[in-house]
């Protein structure tokens, strides 16, 4: 090739690529995802935690998306605060998405679209301290590939899906502060994932926890507070469980905590406002709690001496029936 043709190219590659660079960047960021922000961006009424996304610069480029580093597909939408109104379907037509986080949205309001169970690939759900409405639609038991979904904080009333067990992949749910009614599915104790995260609390919840739930070995995380359950919770306990933190506080649950056992996994425990009886096993001393209360319960009986029971203060165990020994008073 000849030098001035060179030259001619070499110039041309440098203008288009550093005075334009729009027109390269472009090739990064997939035409019909770029399409599909900007419905998303007008849907929402083009608020302003979604100012960068100029339909002139690459999409991969804007604030609240990621794309793939080798497709260059829309594969996560993070947005937090700003975006009034429903959500709208079109967010359903970024079929490479992996994580979608709609967090703190104070004017968000409507029900969950169906049009979300298009994200085949999915794995996040996040839909979190917004104003959101409505039932927990069955339909998200579509989402296959969710190992996460977290819709707390919301105005979602009606009882929950049992459906939502089916998933095969789900390691974490997060229901809590809606105004959830009903009682827990007994399906919850069909989950598959290891490690499981299950809040379900501040909401409104009546009956007795499912025993289901206590043939579930590997929950990790488990608080069930706030609701108006009744009846039995000892299943959920057991020396082959590895569960780490329980809280079941302020229901109305009722059984004898003398003759359950514990795992040594255990590090936090709240049973407080219930309707508790018998004593404190000794078999609480061996565990290494980070957090204990038992209070307003119906215990009786001295508090084991040892571990950790004595470095929580009395609140941790007042207003029971007749519990006592240190940091209550001495038993007579």
């Amino acid at each position: 090739m000849d030098t001035p043709l060179l030259n001619y190219l070499l110039t041309l590659l440098f203008f288009s690529t550093f005075l334009h660079p729009s027109l390269s960047a472009d090739q990064l960021c997939n035409p019909r995802d770029k399409r599909v922000l900007l419905r998303i961006k007008r849907a929402f009424n083009n608020p302003k935690v979604l100012a960068s996304w100029d339909p002139h610069t690459d999409c991969c480029q804007w604030n609240c998306v990621t794309c793939h580093h080798e497709t260059h597909r829309i594969n996560s939408l993070i947005v937090s605060g700003g975006l009034p109104g429903h959500i709208t379907p079109h967010i359903g037509d970024l079929p490479y998405l992996e994580t979608l986080v709609l967090l703190k949205h104070n004017d968000m309001v409507g029900p969950i679209p169906r049009a979300i169970t298009k994200l085949k690939r999915l794995t996040s759900l996040t839909v979190s301290w917004t104003n959101i409405s409505g039932p927990v639609p069955n339909f998200l038991s579509q989402l296959r590939s969710l190992t996460s979904l977290d819709l707390s904080f919301n105005n979602l009333t009606g009882p929950i899906p049992g459906s939502l067990a089916l998933l095969p992949n789900l390691t974490s749910l997060h229901l809590d502060r809606n105004k959830l009614t009903g009682p827990i599915p007994a399906s919850f104790g069909q989950f598959r994932g290891s490690d499981f995260y299950l809040y379900l609390s501040h909401n409104r919840l009546t009956g007795q926890i499912p025993s289901s739930l206590g043939t579930k070995r590997d929950f990790s995380h488990v608080d069930l507070s706030r609701n108006r359950l009744e009846g039995d919770a000892s299943f959920l306990f057991g020396p082959r469980k590895r569960v780490h933190a329980v809280d079941l506080s302020r229901n109305l649950l009722k059984f004898d905590l003398s003759k359950v056992r514990f795992s040594k996994r255990l590090t936090w425990l709240d049973l407080n406002h219930n309707l508790i009886n018998g004593s404190l096993p000794v078999g609480l001393t061996a565990l290494d709690f980070q957090s204990l209360n038992v209070s307003y319960n119906r215990l009786c009986g001295s508090i084991p001496v040892g571990g950790e029971l004595q470095r929580f203060g009395y609140t941790a165990y007042f207003h029971n029936t007749c519990l006592c020994g240190s940091p209550l008073g001495s038993c007579q």
